[in-house]
């Protein structure tokens, strides 16, 4: 997701609690936080523990009146990073997946943007929110593309990123929650290994193609592009053998982190006091989401056979890069995961426009 700009409700009101501590205790407050809140999880084998604990402490920090934001350039590395690391998982099944079961990928997809859609329109019917502001704030999306399609279209931003940032919340909550107490905890790497080296020229080389990726994906102005475009050009490099992907676990680490921080420190409290009449019906929205996801994966098991929560996660409507750090931090079939997250994100992004409109002039 991308950083929250300040609000209009941040930038006149004078700061309060934590933001009146200059930026660098303010830091220091969230990375202490962090490893109060992390350490637990990560002992106890949580899946994605590393991004949670981090986007716990970054919630803590914003409700107490913090005012630091991750910066957009530390945020587009992580994308970068986590795109790379996710590509290194990828084989060609990535490809033979769609291809073996496109009809059914596309209905499942389809599927879930019709039902976000149609949230956002009975939200809108309420009078609580405004049309396009309910629909793009539903979108099942990659959260960071809707909040810049939701700018570009005349919505309130700040409703859209706190129903965006909300539903990532219970999406990536209840998704590590499944994974941990249904036994998939992956095999998370000591302490000790985060510091292990790993050959430099290859991971330099790999970075800069990344880094390069991300930068003309924005370019082209690509939703979502920072991921999208590097995983692609990395997978297609991994899967041919031109390339072996190795990342230091530290830098992982890093980026966990970051990603769950850039989630935490959008719940501000100028946010949450702009969108509380709204939010009962997006909670009741998210739920309902989420429970139809969740008929979706058993569907996917029992039609095709694949592990309840390889199913859950590719239908899970929440943030492209936090669905895809918890799949590679649990027992998962990665390819079906992101193969499905991918086709989601694409399709929103076409008819997204569109599909807003259509049913913004019908409310």
């Amino acid at each position: 997701m991308s950083p929250a700009s300040p609000t209009p409700d941040e930038t006149v009101s004078p700061p309060s609690g934590l933001g009146r501590l200059p930026a660098a205790l303010q830091w220091t407050c969230v990375t202490c936080l962090s490893l109060v809140t992390t350490t637990p999880l990560y002992m106890t084998g949580f899946p994605a523990a590393l991004m949670i604990g981090p986007m716990l402490a970054g919630i803590v920090v914003a409700l107490a009146g913090g005012t630091i934001r991750l910066p957009r350039l530390c945020f587009f590395v992580v994308q970068v990073v986590l795109a790379l690391m996710i590509a290194g998982t990828v084989s060609q099944d990535f490809v033979a997946t769609f291809l073996d079961n496109w009809l059914l990928i596309l209905a499942v997809v389809f599927s879930v943007i019709a039902v976000s859609a149609f949230s956002g329109w009975m939200i809108a019917r309420t009078g609580v929110l405004p049309g396009t502001t309910a629909i793009w704030g539903s979108s099942a999306g990659a959260a960071s593309s809707m909040l810049m399609m939701a700018e570009a279209y005349g919505a309130d931003m700040r409703l859209v990123a706190f129903m965006q940032y909300l539903r990532v919340l219970f999406v990536a909550s209840l998704a590590t929650l499944v994974a941990h107490f249904a036994g998939h905890e992956g095999a998370a790497a000591p302490p000790h290994a985060w510091f292990e080296p790993v050959p430099l020229l290859p991971l330099v080389a790999m970075l800069a193609i990344g880094i390069l990726a991300g930068l003309v994906a924005q370019k082209l102005r690509i939703p979502a592009g920072a991921f999208l475009l590097p995983f692609a050009l990395a997978s297609v490099l991994n899967t041919s053998g031109t390339v072996t992907i190795v990342l230091p676990q530290g830098l992982l680490v890093i980026a966990f982190a970051l990603l769950g921080w850039n989630i935490g420190l959008g719940f501000t409290r100028a946010i949450l006091m702009h969108a509380r009449r709204a939010m009962l019906p997006t909670v009741l929205s998210i739920v309902a989401l989420l429970c139809f996801s969740g008929l979706l994966a058993a569907g996917l098991v029992f039609l095709l056979g694949v592990d309840p929560l390889t199913a859950y996660l590719a239908t899970s409507p929440g943030s492209l890069d936090s669905v895809a750090v918890i799949a590679a931090s649990a027992n998962v079939d990665i390819a079906f995961v992101m193969t499905l997250q991918t086709a989601r994100l694409i399709l929103v992004t076409f008819i997204g426009p569109w599909l807003a409109r259509f049913v913004a002039d019908r409310i």
